[in-house]
């Protein structure tokens, strides 16, 4: 099996060598395409008016100036000699991809840039500061699970417009319990905020961040499973139709467009 790996946290990222130490115990043949630097938040953004860097980092392995989906884009294209990776794997990201976060997060992104391209695609996150927001981040919990669920989705398989979301509870593994095939989740609270603040020379600037609140999330949603300590493991697709809304609004709009 060839594995490409990838994340938006960056090249030097602590997820990125656990996501190594993943790929590297289904195969040998690992290939790391990460960003130069940080890209979290970046959702699926091409990099389209700048030109973009790759420096080669060691065997199979390249920094690029980009987003993630540059990166999977690059290495697809140009810089994997040979055939094509059987899989892709994006993480593991420092914090949760729960809920919306999945509309903006750069390691779902980089999972979907390969699932798009024809190959299965697994985003890993690894969540922190839920229970304890001094707690250090347990990759362990990462490293332990993130091989067996991996291998276990690669042997049943999923479909090809399809590409797996899994999310680590901020707990050590002994206290992790079960795995979860979850929904969605849908936070009942808003959770990002601007700081305001002033630079030395008087000017206004803003900082964005997370509050780490817990909500009241309903029974098998990847929000319940992580909050109640449990992995959760998401299928995730493209398609953002909302079918109900598209049936009751035909006949109100279907046929010739009306005028003012």
């Amino acid at each position: 099996m060839r594995i490409l790996c990838t994340n938006d946290d960056g090249i030097h990222a602590t997820g990125l060598a656990v996501l190594e130490k993943i790929a590297r115990t289904l195969s040998d043949d690992v290939w790391v395409l990460a960003p130069e630097v940080e890209h979290s938040g970046a959702s699926r953004a091409l990099t389209l008016t700048d030109p973009i860097r790759v420096r080669q980092a060691g065997p199979k392995r390249f920094a690029i100036s980009g987003t993630p989906t540059d990166c999977v884009l690059l290495g697809l294209e140009h810089l994997i000699d040979g055939p094509k990776p059987d899989l892709v794997l994006s993480g593991v990201n420092r914090g949760q991809n729960i809920a919306e976060d999945v509309t903006f997060s750069g390691t779902i992104a980089g999972a979907m840039q390969g699932m798009q391209l024809g190959i299965p695609a697994i985003a890993l996150s690894q969540t922190r500061g839920l229970r304890d927001s001094e707690a250090p981040i347990p990759w362990e919990t990462a490293e332990t699970y993130g091989p067996g669920i991996v291998g276990t989705l690669l042997k049943h398989g999923w479909p090809k417009d399809v590409l797996m979301n899994v999310n680590f509870p901020d707990l050590p593994p002994d206290q992790v319990k079960e795995v979860e095939m979850t929904v969605q989740g849908r936070r009942d609270q808003h959770i990002i905020y601007a700081d305001k603040r002033t630079d030395p020379r008087g000017n206004t600037y803003f900082w964005l961040g997370f509050r780490g609140k817990l909500s009241n999330p309903p029974e098998g949603t990847d929000l319940r499973a992580i909050y109640d300590g449990r992995i959760s493991v998401t299928p995730l697709h493209v398609d953002l139709t909302h079918m109900e809304t598209l049936h009751a609004l035909k006949a109100v709009l279907g046929g010739a467009p009306p005028k003012a």
